[in-house]
């Protein structure tokens, strides 16, 4: 009797799918085989290095690392591609205006932030005027001499208002300012401010240093760039005047700590640079941004920055040529 179609259907059907799972399998046991293979060749290779000539022997802890060293190099460039994809589509951090963003290539030697407020409209014209660059002269400081120099503002509290607007007009005149968008200009938050400003810096341009001044201080950036070249081998450099002094823990003084109390027994100021002018290596600036929710800021802007810097390796330098208010001869600054 001849086999009905439907059962012929139903021979090739099944003979098909185990031919299929049998390939797989074969594909799957095969691949498995040329994996452990690899493997062995790689520990034999150790083995074979470890064992020759009193060699050190290979632990445990070795070969494991040898196995997962393809999959964490695997997780690298799959990492490095997600990058590159974000960055194809226009991901920027929002701490960053993108029309501000190094786009020259060139690696800055530094970055000079000058600390100012929405009514110093007459201090930042008198910087223009004695040594600060404007127009064309501004780009040629950066293209020629690596440093890169910025009025650095936050934004009103009610912001959009007319203090905005009136940076937003000089802003467009100039092409001076660094405006930290995420900040709200108050002289109580100087010291949240420097953080804002190291944050921002460190994300526009990968410079070597990174200075801080306020807009009552002249500059020789001339002196200023040996001074920062003197310092290129110091990788974790905090340069400043550095001084010391008491708490003040008395409401309603100048320069009152409301938390003095963290200062000891003795209410004494740990060394630091003063704030009118410091300056902090690439290193620093770095672990600032990348802190810079962890970091706490005091009353005083100077003592914030000091006191992020007492738990680092980094290196304090007693720089006598930026004591702005008594300077030396051969000084980087000087008060206007």
């Amino acid at each position: 009797m001849k086999p009905r179609p439907r059962d012929s259907a139903r021979g090739g059907f099944a003979t098909f799918t185990l031919f299929t799972i049998s390939f797989l399998a074969c594909f799957y046991v095969a691949g498995r085989l040329w994996q452990d293979s690899e493997r062995r060749v790689m520990l034999m290779s150790m083995l074979e290095k470890g064992g020759g000539g009193g060699g050190k022997p290979v632990t445990v802890e070795d070969k494991l690392q040898l196995l997962g060293c393809k999959a964490v190099e695997k997780r690298l460039e799959e990492l490095e591609m997600e990058l590159a994809a974000a960055r194809s589509q226009g991901y920027t951090s929002p701490w960053v205006n993108t029309n501000i963003v190094n786009k020259t290539g060139n690696k800055p030697l530094a970055v000079i932030g000058i600390n100012t407020e929405f009514g110093n409209r007459l201090k930042r014209d008198t910087i223009r005027r004695k040594w600060m660059p404007t127009g064309d002269a501004l780009k040629s400081l950066e293209k020629d001499k690596g440093i890169v120099v910025r009025f650095v503002v936050g934004r009103s509290a009610n912001k959009g208002d007319s203090s905005d607007r009136r940076i937003d007009l000089e802003n467009q005149e100039t092409k001076d300012f660094l405006i930290l968008d995420q900040h709200v200009e108050m002289s109580e938050e100087f010291g949240n401010k420097a953080k804002n400003f190291f944050s921002v810096a460190v994300e526009t341009w990968d410079a070597d240093f990174y200075v801080k001044v306020d807009d009552d201080v002249y500059l020789n950036i001339d002196e200023l760039g040996k001074l920062l070249r003197s310092y290129s081998e110091k990788p974790r450099a905090y340069v400043g005047c550095m001084k010391a002094g008491d708490v003040i823990s008395e409401e309603g003084q100048r320069w009152y700590e409301k938390e003095w109390w963290k200062f000891g027994d003795g209410k004494s100021y740990f060394r630091h640079a003063a704030g009118q002018f410091y300056i902090v290596s690439r290193t620093i600036a770095q672990y600032i941004y990348v802190n810079r929710d962890l970091l706490h800021a005091y009353a005083h802007e100077d003592i914030s920055v000091g006191s992020w810097m007492i738990g680092l390796d980094v290196q304090h330098i007693d720089e006598r040529r930026v004591c702005c208010g008594s300077p030396p001869k051969g000084a980087v600054c000087s008060t206007i």
